[in-house]
């Protein structure tokens, strides 16, 4: 079994985040050309709103931040990082309902 990512691996490439880990992190790697992207867009905000101040959810534009895409090895996009307080990275790639993402949301909060 591959050994679980750890957001540290990516810290040097996550300046200009605010990515402090007192709070479980998703983050979004999008392109604004991605259809799947863009129709996941409203899904996230929502979240990012039912679950402020609990889970804190970031956008990486690929195209903007190719050195931490090719850092975290994103493939294809949309591409989601659930990241635990503790920097343990679970990655899901694909455009996810709504109701995928609060499970995924609530599994890094415990």
């Amino acid at each position: 079994m591959e050994k679980m990512e750890n957001i540290k691996d990516y810290q040097q490439y996550l300046r200009g985040y605010d990515y402090t880990g007192k709070i479980p992190v998703i983050i979004d790697f999008y392109a604004t050309w991605c259809g799947p992207c863009r129709a996941m867009a409203p899904s996230l905000k929502r979240l990012a709103q039912d679950y402020e101040g609990r889970v804190k959810v970031l956008k990486v534009d690929v195209d903007k931040n190719q050195a931490l895409a090719m850092a975290a090895r994103i493939q294809s996009i949309p591409t989601l990082f659930f990241i635990t307080k503790d920097g343990d990275i679970e990655r899901q790639v694909g455009a996810l309902p709504y109701q995928e993402l609060t499970r995924l949301a609530e599994r890094i909060m415990e």
